[in-house]
């Protein structure tokens, strides 16, 4: 239970049923909206919504709970954190919304998504067993409930003959306790994420190469399981706060102080961990209990990006570079969760980052600047939803177009195949190659194409940079 301000107990005595249970169980006051539309004109799911969100936080306020219950609404959220970044009354909107799926599935009301909620269910069975995400297993499961057979065949079965689907489950021990690491103050814990082993392999390939050639000593952390992601926010909070407080516990125990995330799900995931206990009171005890061991909070969850400007600097970075990518245009997509929402993330620009664009301009690249740095791709919605995956994606990669980019540069596995596998099968003329931006930093630096991986993506990113001459 979150905690309960003074000054609001007048007010919920008032409330109706919903809104005082909201407090209770999430401490948000949904009165405290009043309606000016921020949510819902900065939602980009709003035109997949029947009820926007601020008329969802009206709702609630009324106590029309059989309305929201049979919303599609809450299910189709695609947890981006806009909403929660820009509401002026700080109210945690799309917090509410992974609730109000919960309960409407308590009281007995059916999923508005049958997809999502299929989804939910899949993935969290799969952490359950394997301890992390498999992601063929998944995708064979809601494939046979929603009876997609062939969808995505094209993309699935490419992607496996570049080695970007893993045929077999990864499986985690879950160890109660982890030996200290020999000087593991002196090196960055490493937290890859279930995607960075199987769709997202390039990205860990190219991670883990440069930071060898940067010196930057980077060791993956023994025996991680799956953050959760989206789908233990939307379903199960014990678990989406368990999931990667285990993570941190291993990380501490062996006695690193930072752990750095190339995955944008994981970075905010893992923050929001740290960001419950340190806020809720009660929250620390429970998970200590439950992992038998007392957390210090010793650990630093940094981006990938943040590491490599802190631990390397942009100085050094430019001097390891064997050759210069000048001439080359590109924008930099961040995508939802890197910097939203602030309080959690710490994120200082979460509305137009800039860590990304640094790296990449000691590069020599010209960052060309756009208005899309961290809209959603739907990246929660890739299996259950990939009808609007391709709306917003497609609209994505036509204005970075616009803007005049040539390649997109990303930090994240989940944007990454919505931009690049999805490409295959978007009504679009000239294909635009959508980069990890440690491929483009590997490129800068002269690695091998084994070491930048730049084989495996689906849009072939060859053509282009042999045309400007930087392979």
């Amino acid at each position: 239970m979150a905690n309960i301000q003074e000054d609001d107990i007048e007010i919920m005595e008032l409330s109706s049923d919903l809104a005082k249970l909201i407090y209770e169980e999430l401490g948000e006051n949904v009165f405290l909206c009043y309606q000016c539309v921020k949510c819902s004109t900065g939602c980009p799911m709003s035109k997949y919504f029947d009820w926007q969100p601020n008329q969802i936080m009206r709702m609630a306020q009324l106590g029309q709970e059989e309305d929201i219950f049979t919303s599609e609404t809450p299910w189709l959220c695609a947890s981006c954190q806009t909403c929660s970044t820009r509401c002026p009354q700080g109210l945690d909107i799309a917090r509410i919304m992974d609730f109000l799926t919960r309960e409407a599935l308590k009281r007995g009301f059916k999923p508005v998504s049958k997809e999502v909620d299929s989804m939910n269910k899949a993935f969290m069975r799969e952490v359950k067993i394997w301890g992390r995400a498999y992601e063929l297993g998944l995708i064979a499961e809601m494939k046979l409930r929603n009876r997609t057979y062939f969808d995505d065949l094209d993309i699935g079965l490419k992607m496996i003959t570049r080695g970007k689907m893993a045929i077999l489950p990864s499986i985690t021990r879950r160890l109660k306790k982890v030996k200290p690491v020999e000087n593991a103050e002196e090196k960055v814990a490493y937290y890859p994420g279930c995607s960075l082993h199987s769709t997202g392999i390039e990205y860990d390939i190219s991670t883990t190469a440069i930071c060898k050639a940067l010196g930057m000593d980077l060791v993956e952390i023994e025996d991680w399981v799956c953050c959760g992601s989206t789908a233990a926010h939307k379903s199960d909070p014990d678990e989406a706060l368990q999931l990667p407080m285990e993570n941190l516990r291993i990380v501490e125990q062996a006695g690193y102080t930072e752990v750095t995330m190339p995955c944008a799900a994981c970075f905010n995931r893992h923050k929001f961990a740290q960001y419950e206990i340190r806020n809720h009171e009660g929250m620390a005890e429970q998970v200590n209990q439950a992992m038998g061991y007392k957390y210090q909070d010793k650990v630093q969850v940094t981006t990938l990006m943040d590491s490599l400007i802190d631990n390397v600097g942009l100085d050094e970075l430019e001097k390891k570079s064997k050759r210069s990518l000048e001439g080359l245009k590109a924008v930099a997509y961040y995508g939802c969760l890197l910097s939203r929402p602030p309080q959690v993330t710490e994120a200082k620009n979460p509305e137009n980052p800039v860590e990304m664009d640094k790296i990449l301009e000691a590069l020599g690249v010209e960052v060309v600047d756009w208005s899309y740095k961290t809209c959603c791709c739907g990246a929660s919605h890739s299996v259950s939803r990939p009808d609007i995956v391709l709306d917003l994606s497609s609209a994505l990669i036509e204005h970075a177009k616009e803007a005049g980019a040539e390649v997109i540069a990303v930090a994240c596995p989940l944007c990454h195949a919505n931009l690049d596998a999805r490409q295959l099968q978007m009504d679009i003329e000239d294909p635009i190659p959508v980069m990890y931006f440690t491929q483009l930093m590997g490129v800068a630096m002269g690695l091998p194409e084994k070491e930048t991986a730049i084989n495996k993506n689906m849009i072939d990113p060859r053509p282009l940079l042999k045309e400007k001459k930087l392979i």
